[in-house]
């Protein structure tokens, strides 16, 4: 797996695997049986939880053994002990894989950072967390958030420390105060949106970008375009397999999520060509700022 250089000399993989939480994986049990299906939809969650925990714990394991080495998660999607199993059942060394964990807004709110780290820590049954976020930056709360991060830093409990869902203002207060610089900003990127004034700000300040929602959902717009439809029929690839080239070739590391096998190595299978400087640019115009999920400035914090 191909990787990138990080501002403080460590490494991680161009491109990662997304989790979600298990709600993702109601996928798994629909089926065409409509009577079936409504009985599984209208089940109480905690009731089929532990089947989802299975399932995402047996998808992920297969994922590692496909070849993603880049595993994200947050403590908010609470898989973490999915996580741990399926490192343990792809017979991957720990040493190979990426874990990425984030903060969550609650444990801002109520100061229990670090209490929350160890937890999902312990969850895991890991040593160290290779990234460390935290989920929004919470207003009154992100910067006592970055401290705390910084101490498990420093402790070793954390490889590297980054940002999530920040924009240039947040950037700009977190590095007023820091003592440890972050290494990377996870936002929301693909063709609709772009976000090329804040990717060149982190830029500068040589912190890289990392994109979810990262092929837009596979959203209508993007699957009906001609520029990418008209790439992909070059390169005999997907469209979606255009689109994880081009996070790529403009530097930026997508985490992409599937529970179908089969997509999940069509993911990994964007290695064997590249894109012009063209057709980077013709996919960088059909940017319409659109916004698929949550603005951090208008956005209410207590429901994420």
């Amino acid at each position: 797996m191909q990787e990138l250089l990080l501002s403080n000399g460590n490494k991680l993989p161009v491109i990662g695997l997304g989790t979600d939480d298990v709600f993702y994986l109601r996928k798994l049990v629909s089926c065409k049986n409509k009577k079936i299906d409504r009985y599984i939809q209208g089940c109480n969650y905690y009731f089929l939880k532990p089947f989802f925990k299975r399932q995402l714990a047996f998808i992920i394991a297969k994922a590692i053994k496909a070849g993603y080495r880049l595993i994200d998660t947050s403590s908010a999607y609470d898989n973490e002990e999915c996580i741990g199993k399926a490192i343990k059942l792809s017979g991957i060394n720990r040493s190979e894989l990426y874990i990425t964990t984030r903060a969550t807004n609650q444990q801002q709110y109520s100061g229990t950072v670090r209490t929350g780290f160890f937890k999902a820590l312990k969850k895991f049954d890991l040593d160290y967390i290779d990234l460390y976020m935290f989920h929004w930056p919470v207003p009154g709360h992100y910067l006592d958030t970055w401290r705390e991060m910084e101490r498990l830093y420093e402790e070793g409990y954390v490889k590297n420390i980054g940002l999530a869902n920040c924009h240039q203002h947040h950037i700009e207060e977190i590095l007023k105060i820091c003592k440890v610089r972050p290494v990377l900003n996870q936002i929301e990127v693909h063709p609709l949106f772009t976000q090329k004034p804040l990717i060149e700000f982190c830029k500068s300040e040589k912190i890289r970008i990392e994109a979810y929602t990262p092929l837009a959902r596979n959203d209508e717009r993007l699957r009906h375009n001609r520029i990418l439809r008209t790439i992909a029929e070059k390169y005999e690839k997907t469209m979606l397999q255009i689109i994880l080239r081009w996070h790529i070739e403009n530097g930026v590391i997508p985490v992409p999520r599937s529970t179908n096998i089969r997509r999940l190595k069509q993911n990994l299978d964007i290695f064997d060509f590249s894109l012009t400087l063209e057709e980077i640019s013709q996919i960088d115009s059909i940017n319409i700022n659109s916004r698929l999920r949550y603005d951090p400035d208008n956005c209410d914090f207590t429901i994420l």
